[in-house]
């Protein structure tokens, strides 16, 4: 390469760093989002048990059976949840999401002991919660292990066997978790996508333009081009749904028809962050980087769809609560597994219209100021 070939391609590189830093989008994909993504998700990454909601139903309420209750929190792996008034509100108490888990002490726990004659602790989790379900069960089993070496030495040598019952999911099968998952997933990337990188292109062509001297408002313009893309997500919706019921076996143990309802109100922010995201891009190359980095990746990490909520931290917890997956996901492992309705996933739903409408509304807000 002679000196002439140098110089033309350090020129060349010059340009091109000089229309990086003008385009100040790509500057921050660039810059800013690859030490978020690592600081935020670096701090949701934990599949150790961890903070697991437990309540503990103590029939015999004796020293013996208080002692092995408070064994259950000398770690950090659960944290005490008030048992219900009625007992027989407990698995009401699970499907509500008050409780991932429960421990059941028998009436004659203190007597068995005495006459060496091992009882039985039921130990009843949420198997919808795939990832955490297992690790809770063997933490279970080695505590009332560990209470039986230090509380019950000779000449009280009896056994205390932990019966674990796992509800809605009894097998642990890992697709039974991730199918539904998946599902969520998929629809929210077709329907952000889309819609964003479409309106841009339409931009980059100049149709958009077009438009604007057209007859058509700028509230028909935004519906005309939303709407379209409400169908194909919802179509979508169908055929993984079909796949996920025909192919992997996984069938909704609720109602399908507040599934696809449910599922219409999360297209509805999908659409809102798409269309937003359509707003603040000039290129379909800048609508793809920041859909990736800045909203889908976070949401699939943060989500509960890979690490357990309960495991992040307070902060991190919190800006869950601004994620509209974290409630779909709540609301399709809710359908799917536990067969619950509206009488439980209302919060979920509710949710999911305020980041819905909100969304919507300020993303409408802002295309319609730029087609005026």
């Amino acid at each position: 390469m002679n000196g002439r070939g140098g110089r033309v391609i350090l020129e060349l590189v010059r340009k091109e760093l000089v229309q990086f830093r003008r385009d100040r989008l790509m500057m921050v994909i660039i810059l800013v989002s690859p030490v978020m993504q690592l600081t935020i998700l670096g701090l949701a990454a934990n599949f150790d048990l961890k903070d697991m909601p437990l309540t503990v139903v103590d029939r015999d309420r004796s020293a013996e059976s208080r002692a092995l209750a408070d064994r259950f929190f000398l770690g950090d792996e659960f944290v005490r949840v008030p048992p219900p008034v009625h007992e027989r509100d407990l698995e009401r108490m699970i499907d509500r999401g008050k409780t991932s888990a429960a421990v059941v002490i028998p009436d004659t726990f203190s007597a068995d002991l005495i006459r060496g004659v091992g009882p039985t602790v039921q130990f009843v989790v949420d198997g919808s919660e795939a990832t955490v379900a297992g690790p809770a069960a063997r933490a279970v089993t080695r505590i009332v292990a560990d209470y039986v070496e230090d509380y019950l030495a000779p000449p009280r040598s009896g056994r205390v066997a932990a019966d674990v019952r796992v509800l809605y999911n009894p097998a642990l099968e890992s697709r039974n978790f991730f199918v539904p998952g998946i599902l969520a997933l998929v629809l929210m990337v077709i329907t952000m996508l889309l819609t964003s990188i479409a309106i841009v292109k339409e931009k980059e062509n100049g149709t958009l333009e077009q438009l604007l001297v057209s007859p058509l408002r700028p509230r028909e313009i935004i519906l005309g081009k939303l709407l379209p893309f409400a169908g194909v997500g919802f179509l979508d919706m169908l055929l993984v749904l079909g796949v996920a019921v025909f192919g992997f076996r996984v069938v909704p143990a609720g109602s399908l028809p507040l599934l696809l309802a449910l599922s219409l109100l999360f297209i509805l922010t999908t659409l809102g962050l798409g269309l937003f995201i359509s707003t603040v891009s000039a290129t379909q190359q800048q609508a793809m980087m920041t859909a990736m980095f800045f909203v889908m990746m976070p949401m699939m990490f943060l989500s509960g769809f890979v690490f357990p909520i309960e495991n992040m931290p307070v902060v991190v917890q919190w800006l869950t609560y601004l994620l509209p997956l974290r409630y779909y996901f709540t609301i399709i492992r809710g359908v799917f597994l536990r067969g619950v309705g509206m009488e439980v996933l209302w919060p979920q739903a509710l949710g999911l219209l305020i980041f819905g409408v909100t969304v919507l509304a300020v993303s409408v807000m802002r295309f319609h100021k730029r087609l005026d």
